[in-house]
């Protein structure tokens, strides 16, 4: 697991930067009831999205929060005042506080399926009536863009992917929201190039395949030995789901 602490100097500059920030923050608007006036960003990580969200929308109050100090740190940098530092298994939030709250990159690195579990319930616990959650889900399928690369990676050791769609799905129901529509964007900037993915596989990206281990470093040759080291291949194209609280409807277990 990469330390977000860490990441947080570099995070944009690595991950598409303003375009691919522009564009998720636009797909999740677009399942975003118009009638809106308050969202939170849960795990906003640098703020990069958060902000766009705010400026697309200067009816829509929005808060971020993250656990990473430095992410937070970055975040608040962009939206002062509205950013606080909180795990999102825990949201220190009361019941039905927004009109809707969006999860960008986040179940998939859960700790646990239970953990998965606790913050989908987390999210319904604090959307008013009628209010929409918006997640991505299945964001380790959205790389597979059937490149040479992704030839390479076809046989490492596979990992549970905790944010698919119809995990994310039951998890919402057993919470009390409904399926509200579904979306996605590019991930702008984001097409890996051999060299690119050699240096994550180096720095603990993939989750199965730890620094230093034989089987990691194999992978590392077979990578290393790809034509056009640092010509990316195409963006992925990330998936987002919505899913909305009834109106009048009571929640699990209250």
């Amino acid at each position: 697991m990469l330390d977000y602490d860490q990441e947080a100097e570099r995070y944009d500059e690595l991950r598409g930067g303003e375009p691919r920030a522009a564009a998720a923050a636009e797909g999740v608007l677009a399942l975003v009831p118009d009638g809106a006036g308050t969202l939170l960003d849960a795990a906003c990580g640098t703020g990069i999205v958060t902000r766009r969200l705010a400026e697309a929308r200067p009816g829509l109050r929005v808060v971020g929060s993250d656990l990473s100090p430095a992410m937070a740190r970055r975040a608040a940098a962009r939206l002062p005042g509205a950013v606080v530092r909180a795990d999102s298994r825990r949201l220190p939030f009361p019941d039905g506080r927004f009109d809707a709250v969006a999860t960008v990159w986040l179940l998939h690195l859960a700790p646990s399926a239970e953990d998965v579990r606790v913050m989908v319930a987390e999210c319904a616990r604090v959307l008013a009536p009628g209010g929409v959650w918006v997640t991505t889900a299945d964001k380790g399928a959205a790389h597979n863009v059937g490149s040479d690369i992704d030839a390479v990676l076809a046989s490492r050791p596979p990992s549970e992917a905790r944010d698919a769609a119809d995990t994310v799905t039951a998890y919402a129901r057993e919470a009390g929201l409904v399926p509200a529509g579904r979306g996605g964007f590019r991930g702008h900037g984001q097409g890996r190039s051999p060299r690119r993915t050699l240096a994550d596989l180096r720095r603990g990206w993939f989750m199965t395949l730890p620094p230093g281990d034989a089987a990691t470093e194999s992978f590392a040759t077979r990578l290393a030995a790809l034509p056009d080291q640092d010509r990316p291949r195409p963006d992925p194209r990330f998936t987002l789901l919505a899913f909305r609280r009834p109106d009048g409807t009571a929640r699990p277990g209250s």
